[in-house]
């Protein structure tokens, strides 16, 4: 809204302010209709019904939540919705997510997702969907757990790995970084250990106030920007969105926040592409799938130097694409630019990668035939489906 609002800036915020006051919000927040195929231990996993008249076709994309985060990520509002996206295109949608943690969860460290939770999610929704590969897609944690759970078992039902805002080398978090010396020099029982044990966890506030800590700096200039888009409707109706979201935080068990605390956060564990669980190394290097990284460009919990620390490690990856996008760690997965970039992105992807998709005869193919004779490649640009022509999304 301009700094001497036209006459028809006013009429649209008065129409805004009086929507939310007399209907409570602008925002669409009805959840997009879903089916539980499969249940375990903190194990949910959900099959979006298709949208009418749209029939489904084609391999089916997984959508892997992090932990402590809500499915509402992917989901998080009407007009601004991965998974609304995708189900109106007519790809077969699925999610998997973690249900409530309690003290009763204390003890399941990270293995239980890596080797247990995501391993089942991919071998039922490949079931459900008739057999066919998927195609993962997580975000944050959720895209570190995709990643080494492909590598934990090179025999999963899988076309391709997307992975969406998910540091590897934590150092190279500004966030973090200038704590690790004193995060180190607190050996043994500190503080925070001792109080996580004592909680079984890391409590739903404390997640939260962790998130927000990311993006303070909008946090104080919030209201600012609210007042000058009172004439937005799409913008007062993502801020409401995103609210939502962060009202919505899960506790994280307490021997998965400790591993993540210890490994991660003082040891900076995965910077090395492998994860040590139960008698085994896990490496990254085993990945022998097709892998798309994404960083965001304004992104505090995940920068783009920290996401972008994984591609040598994927050796074994027969294509790696990265790409820089817009937005925050929330932003650069649902925000509103998100759906003219990244989803974009993932729809290139998802269909490069398919095991069967219409060639321009009508008749099916599959996708490493058609890329045969492409040599693997590491890159910052977008490859052309069939030839090794590629152009820049990063701005």
């Amino acid at each position: 809204m301009d700094l001497i609002p036209k006459p028809d800036q006013v009429v649209s915020a008065a129409s805004n302010v009086a929507h939310k006051v007399f209907y409570g919000g602008l925002a669409d927040l009805r959840p997009m209709p879903r089916t539980l195929i499969d249940d375990g231990t903190l194990r949910e996993v959900y099959h979006y019904r298709p949208a009418a008249k749209v029939q489904e076709q084609g391999d089916p994309v997984l959508l892997v939540t992090p932990l402590a985060a809500p499915a509402l990520c992917f989901d998080l509002r009407r007009g601004c919705s991965l998974v609304e996206h995708f189900v109106e295109a007519g790809r077969p949608t699925y999610l998997v997510e973690y249900g409530q943690v309690s003290f009763r969860d204390r003890n399941l460290g990270m293995e239980h997702w890596i080797e247990e939770v995501l391993p089942t999610a991919i071998r039922e929704v490949s079931a459900h969907a008739g057999g066919r590969p998927v195609h993962v897609v997580g975000w944050s944690l959720g895209g570190i757990f995709s990643l080494l759970a492909a590598a934990g078992d090179t025999d999963l039902p899988i076309a391709s790995l997307g992975v969406v805002g998910s540091p590897f080398d934590v150092s190279l978090v500004p966030l973090v970084a200038p704590l690790r010396p004193l995060l180190n020099l607190a050996a043994g029982r500190g503080p925070i250990t001792r109080g996580y044990q004592a909680l079984g966890g890391a409590p739903k506030p404390l997640v939260k106030w962790a998130f927000q800590l990311s993006s303070v700096q909008k946090l104080v200039t919030k209201p600012i920007a609210l007042a000058t888009h009172l004439d937005d409707a799409d913008f007062l109706a993502q801020i409401e969105a995103v609210d939502r979201f962060m009202d919505n935080m899960i506790a994280y068990p307490g021997r998965s926040f400790g591993q993540l605390y210890h490994r991660f956060v003082k040891g900076n564990g995965l910077v090395d592409g492998t994860f040590e669980t139960g008698d085994r190394t896990i490496s990254l290097a085993d990945i022998t799938v097709p892998v798309v990284v994404f960083g965001g460009a304004n992104d505090g919990i995940a920068p783009v130097p920290a996401v972008r620390a994984v591609l040598p490690l994927l050796t074994g990856s027969p294509e790696v694409r990265f790409e820089i996008v817009p937005g925050g760690h929330l932003g650069m997965l649902t925000g509103r630019a998100a759906r003219s970039t990244t989803w974009t992105v993932l729809d290139e992807w998802i269909s490069q990668w398919s095991s069967q998709e219409p060639g321009p005869d009508g008749d099916a193919h599959d996708a490493a035939e058609s890329a045969e004779g492409d040599e693997p490649s590491i890159g910052t640009g977008r490859r052309t489906h069939g030839s090794k022509a590629s152009r820049s999304l990063a701005r």
